[in-house]
């Protein structure tokens, strides 16, 4: 008769065969499309806040250099009238304001020099030999010696009638008003970033979570604890908003070093004036660099606690 054969199991076969065949995926999915796409939304949000706390910083430091200059001088306005002559009133009034306490420098504008104060607004080549034209004088402040405006102003009113002292406060107030409400907008906008990446941030969370309801829920109900389950996301998340928190601070550090190497070239330009003046040489400094690094790493932080609070509030619903 034919031997016959039996298929014999070695012990530890039969033991691995009674246990339940282990999950190779991870507990949170890796969805490599998902989290390519919440990295760029995180990567925009960063960049976008980045520039809006950068661009900030730029209006405050120019807004603060320019009450710094505005403040430290004053200028005499001086007005043609019938009978008297304007060249003298100006001597008049130079001699006046070099004898009061606390100017260090004066400087009277030539008619030429006030002629072309005119130009941005009257143009080119215009002669403006009929119009009546204001003399200017500049006066600089000393910085250690207090200056009795009152008395100046009123000995330059009895000494020359049309004078007007100029103390610049008005222009001050406003740059300082402007200067405020352009950094509430800035920091209205920056919220208004955070929050919609936070509820990315949410709605990725859960579409990871429905990716593994079963599992979460089978950890959930054997005992394991919440904090378990939570960190497992969280560190998921906290590495995807690192990457997506490093590429946009990375190329809002970029946009401000390229906007700083053209700015020379936008000086020469038309409007380049105007745009020195109103965010300087995009000099950004190290307090606005440092800034975006805060944002960059700040973003990869709130995305993780973000990530840990939507699971615990999801496991919480469970009990």
């Amino acid at each position: 008769m034919p031997q016959s054969q039996t298929s014999e199991k070695s012990p530890a076969s039969v033991e691995d065969s009674r246990l339940p065949s282990r999950r190779d995926v991870p507990l949170v999915p890796p969805d490599a499309i998902a989290a390519r796409a919440l990295v760029t939304v995180i990567a925009i949000m960063t960049f976008l806040a980045s520039l809006t706390v950068g661009t900030a910083i730029l209006v405050n430091d120019v807004s603060r250099d320019w009450r710094q200059n505005v403040g430290r001088e004053m200028t005499i306005q001086i007005k043609p009238a019938q009978g008297r002559n304007l060249d003298q009133d100006v001597r008049k009034a130079e001699e006046l304001a070099r004898g009061v306490d606390g100017i260090s420098e004066v400087r009277a504008f030539t008619k030429a020099e006030s002629e072309r104060l005119l130009e941005p607004w009257l143009g080119v080549g215009l002669d403006l030999g009929e119009l009546p034209v204001p003399r200017m004088i500049v006066l600089r402040l000393s910085p250690d010696r207090a200056l009795d405006t009152a008395r100046l102003r009123t000995n330059l009113s009895q000494a020359i009638p049309g004078a007007i002292l100029d103390d610049h406060k008005l222009w001050v107030d406003r740059l300082a008003t402007m200067s405020k409400t352009m950094v509430m907008v800035a920091v209205i906008i920056f919220c208004l970033v955070l929050i919609a990446m936070a509820l990315a941030v949410a709605f990725a969370t859960r579409g990871a979570m429905a990716g593994s309801r079963e599992v979460i829920n089978v950890l959930h109900f054997v005992g394991a604890a919440d904090s378990y389950i939570a960190r497992q996301f969280q560190r998921h998340f906290l590495l995807l908003g690192l990457r997506g928190g490093i590429i946009g601070g990375a190329c809002a550090v970029a946009a401000f070093l390229t906007a700083g190497l053209l700015s020379s070239r936008w000086i020469a330009s038309a409007g380049g004036d105007q745009i020195e003046a109103l965010f300087g040489a995009f000099a950004l400094g190290f307090l606005g660099y440092a800034a975006i690094v805060v944002i960059a790493g700040g973003v990869g932080v709130l995305t993780g606690m973000m990530s840990r609070s939507v699971v615990f509030r999801h496991l919480r619903g469970l009990e």
